[in-house]
């Protein structure tokens, strides 16, 4: 008497649970698609270059090693080079960002 009554009962959450992910489903496919892209750093240059802005130009930690140093100044600058159609004010940005993270600054801002 009682197996056909679990029996029951089982078949009816199987179909409710399969009524919900349907449901869940549909709401999913129908969702607005949301951009997948890098958010990046909101904002102009500072006046003068500091080890943040400069960590944040090369996209590293403030305590990064000299060789990630040189290798992320690299990389963005095969990115930005003014030879291959950047702009002469990004590339002495990043190169004043890489002396910056390197202890090799004079303090005076770019050159533009």
């Amino acid at each position: 008497m009682a197996t056909p009554f679990i029996a029951g009962l089982t078949v009816a959450a199987a179909a409710l649970a399969g009524r919900y992910g349907i449901q869940a489903w549909q709401a999913f496919k129908t969702r607005p698609p949301t951009a997948r892209m890098r958010k990046f750093y909101d904002g102009g240059f500072q006046p003068s270059m500091t080890k943040r802005e400069a960590a944040l130009i090369l996209g590293l930690r403030e305590s990064a090693t000299q060789d990630k140093v040189k290798e992320a100044h690299r990389k963005v600058m095969v990115a930005n080079h003014p030879d291959a159609g950047g702009s002469h004010y990004l590339a002495s940005k990043i190169n004043e960002a890489k002396d910056m993270m390197l202890g090799k600054t004079k303090n005076n801002g770019s050159a533009f």
